[in-house]
């Protein structure tokens, strides 16, 4: 069975660096980009809320903040267009986790419903800061980022094993956190965190590494983003639609799971992208998404991988009773 995990694992990734020459079109590969954009982006929100169980729905804070700190590293050095500018992405992901601790600080204060409405109050409030501080962040005029110097045929290229080497690095930490005596205390946390500050874990100082961990993959995940599309504008860099989508990936996938999130991203990003183009202009593409999540926390509540995953220990259940059912007779028989 090991040895399968990892025959698959690898026949996933090679068929993910493959990807761009199966499928050298423009526009799948573009929807490839924000595919592994997303899918880093839900497996980081994964990392903290999945883990946690605290539900951030103001994660689109921190990939706005990574987009506006890119726009500015690159306008205050003269970075031009080219590979040298993906160097910055990883610089965007610090400076976006440095200001998430004073606001994880504030928001972890509280619990509950109410450290929800923390979250989205907190991205709100940047979105307007963007619109306002306008000798930072050029208001609503918006910020330009250098132009890549390659062809209209391979622009996305680079994007795509850009976000590809996110989503493998998103993955490895994830991993590394959920296998790890901290991904444990994370996870106490999730299910009783009074029982899990009295067993000793100081839940404030894991709580609040986990939301800047996570803050650092949103913040490299909007630096990608506002390279790939060449401006960003408050809107757009602190879009609400982007607080939604990564959480009901992670729902779809199965919260606190390891692959839950990339199923959640592969299986939906796709559609999102689908329905901005065929029902964007009228605002039918929010409507939908958002009786998608309904449909999806309703009717698969524990996601795909804890459902798959119980269905296939009850199946071998049943079948080793059957066996041993039938064991009991043949003896009874014999005897």
């Amino acid at each position: 069975m090991k040895i399968l995990k990892i025959v698959v694992l690898l026949a996933a990734l090679a068929c993910a660096i493959l990807f761009p020459l199966l499928f050298p079109n423009p526009a799948i590969d573009a929807m490839a980009v924000f595919t592994l954009l997303f899918t880093c982006a839900a497996s980081g929100w994964n990392i903290f809320s999945g883990y946690t169980g605290y539900v951030s729905l103001g994660y689109g804070t921190y990939y706005g903040l990574g987009a506006y700190a890119m726009a500015l590293i690159c306008r205050s050095w003269n970075i031009p267009g080219g590979y040298t500018t993906f160097l910055l992405v990883p610089l965007a992901g610090l400076a976006t986790s440095l200001l998430a601790i004073p606001l994880g600080w504030i928001s972890l204060r509280v619990r509950g419903h109410t450290f929800v409405i923390v979250t989205i109050a907190t991205l709100y409030v940047f979105q307007l800061l963007a619109y306002n501080l306008q000798f930072l962040t050029d208001g609503n005029s918006g910020m330009t980022l250098p132009i890549p110097p390659w062809s209209a045929w391979d622009f996305n290229v680079p994007f795509y094993y850009v976000a590809l080497v996110l989503v493998l690095l998103t993955i490895g930490v994830s991993w590394w956190i959920r296998s790890s005596k901290y991904g444990f205390c994370l996870l106490a946390i999730r299910d009783d965190e009074e029982r899990a500050r009295g067993l000793g874990i100081k839940t404030g100082t894991y709580k609040l590494t986990a939301f800047v961990i996570a803050a650092f993959f949103a913040g490299m995940v909007g630096a990608v983003a506002a390279y790939f599309t060449g401006s960003i504008f408050p809107p757009s860099a602190f879009d609400p639609t982007f607080d939604v989508a990564p959480t009901l990936m992670v729902f779809l996938g199965g919260a606190g799971t390891l692959l839950g999130p990339v199923i959640g991203a592969v299986l939906l990003e796709p559609l999102q992208q689908y329905l901005i183009v065929q029902f964007g202009a009228v605002g039918l593409d929010l409507i939908l998404y958002g009786s998608l999540m309904l449909l999806v926390i309703l009717q698969v509540p524990r996601g795909i991988v804890p459902t798959i995953r119980r269905l296939w220990v009850n199946w071998r259940t049943s079948k080793n009773m059957a066996v041993r059912h039938s064991g009991e007779q043949e003896e009874n028989a014999m005897a």
